[in-house]
C-alpha cells in the first residue's frame, strides 16, 4: 500500500521538473516503504534505501541549482531544510548498513510528514521565481 500519493492539489508546484522529480521520489519512497514493512530481505531494503537517498540528493541539487540561477530569495532557508533531511537520512543509511537501525513504519511516516510540510511550504514558494523568464 502506498505511503504517499502525489496529487497536483497537495504537492504540485507548477514547476515541471520539480513535479516530475517529486513523482519519481514518491515512487521510490513507496517502494522502500513496501519492502521495509513487507518483510523483504535486508539486502533489498538496503539497495532501495541507497537508491532513494541518492535520488533525493540529486533532486535537491537540481532544485538548488535552479534557485541559484534565478536568484531565489528563499534559497538559504530552503537549502538548510534539504541539508537537515539529508543529515537524518544519511545517518539512518549509515546505521542501517552497520546493522544498528531498521527502516520502519515510523521512518516512513517521518519522511512523509517532512514532505507533507516541505513541498507546500518551501517548494511551492519558488514557483514564481523558477518559472520566470529572466535571471537577475
Amino acid at each position: 500500500m502506498a505511503l504517499i500519493t502525489w496529487t497536483a492539489s497537495q504537492y504540485g508546484t507548477n514547476v515541471a521538473f520539480a513535479d516530475d522529480e517529486h513523482k519519481i521520489l514518491f515512487d521510490k519512497l513507496n517502494k522502500l516503504y513496501d519492502l521495509a514493512t513487507g518483510g523483504a530481505a535486508r539486502s533489498a531494503i538496503g539497495a532501495q534505501l541507497d537508491d532513494l537517498i541518492a535520488y533525493v540528493v540529486g533532486h535537491f541539487a537540481h532544485e538548488e541549482k535552479e534557485m541559484v540561477a534565478k536568484n531565489f530569495a528563499g534559497y538559504d532557508r530552503h537549502k538548510a531544510e534539504h541539508e537537515a533531511l539529508i543529515g537524518v537520512c544519511g545517518g539512518l543509511q549509515t546505521k542501517f548498513h552497520a546493522g544498528e537501525a531498521e527502516v520502519t513504519d515510523e521512518v516512513g511516516q517521518m519522511v512523509k510528514s517532512w514532505l507533507d510540510s516541505h513541498i507546500p511550504t518551501f517548494d511551492k514558494a519558488y514557483a514564481d521565481a523558477l518559472n520566470s523568464l529572466s535571471t537577475v
